[in-house]
């Protein structure tokens, strides 16, 4: 088993969303950008209904591999929707309609408890209350021999790296400046940390890096 960050996309200034995040910016103002290397994939297209469109060259393969043997996601609360504080009900059901694509276990860190939400196509959402900790617990019973992917946002891969807890990295590096946002490295030292750059694959729209924690 391996806990993984794949097909995370970063601009060249280390930003992995744009600020203020909301309903019609789900990614932050100006975010789209750090995903348009994945928007015209084969990947996307079959996602959103488009049967066998899409273009099928390194980014796409990079994008398969993204879903290869993973058996539970981690997301932070602001993955899987934009509403803040105490749920007012529990009509919000996330940003993917009724079939997301996680079809596994999927794991949200929360400060406020909401039954579990089973979605079409064998995604269910568990709400953790009790910190990071409880939910790698969770995805790891979950998942039993398969991997566990931290699908974002950004402040939650940032605190599962300082704490060593992420093996693998994928960054695909997008050659745009955002400015403001979320920084995936700010108040991190990846070296000290123990992390190496392994591997960089250069694709269509984006330049893939591969990092790795050290033995």
């Amino acid at each position: 088993m391996t806990v993984k960050v794949l097909c995370f996309g970063v601009s060249l200034d280390g930003y992995a969303a744009g600020p203020n995040q909301d309903l019609q910016n789900p990614l932050g103002v100006g975010g789209p950008a750090l995903m348009e290397w994945f928007f015209p994939t084969q990947v996307f297209q079959r996602m959103h209904g488009g049967s066998q469109t899409g273009e099928t060259g390194v980014d796409n393969q990079m994008a398969e591999r993204s879903f290869e043997n993973i058996g539970a996601w981690i997301l932070g609360r602001n993955m899987f929707g934009p509403v803040r504080g105490p749920w007012p009900d529990e009509s919000w059901k996330g940003w993917w309609g009724d079939e997301p694509p996680y079809h596994v276990p999927t794991f949200v860190l929360t400060h406020h408890a909401r039954p579990v939400l089973r979605m079409k196509g064998g995604t269910d959402f568990h709400f953790v209350t009790e910190g990071r900790a409880s939910a790698l617990a969770q995805a790891k019973e979950a998942a039993g021999e398969r991997d566990i992917r931290i699908g974002g946002g950004t402040a939650t891969v940032r605190q599962f790296l300082q704490a060593r807890l992420i093996d693998e990295m994928h960054l695909a590096v997008r050659p745009v400046l955002m400015g403001a946002g979320e920084n995936l490295w700010y108040g991190l030292d990846m070296k000290a940390l123990g992390y190496e750059v392994a591997e960089v694959i250069q694709g269509e729209r984006a330049t893939h890096v591969m990092v790795r924690k050290q033995a």
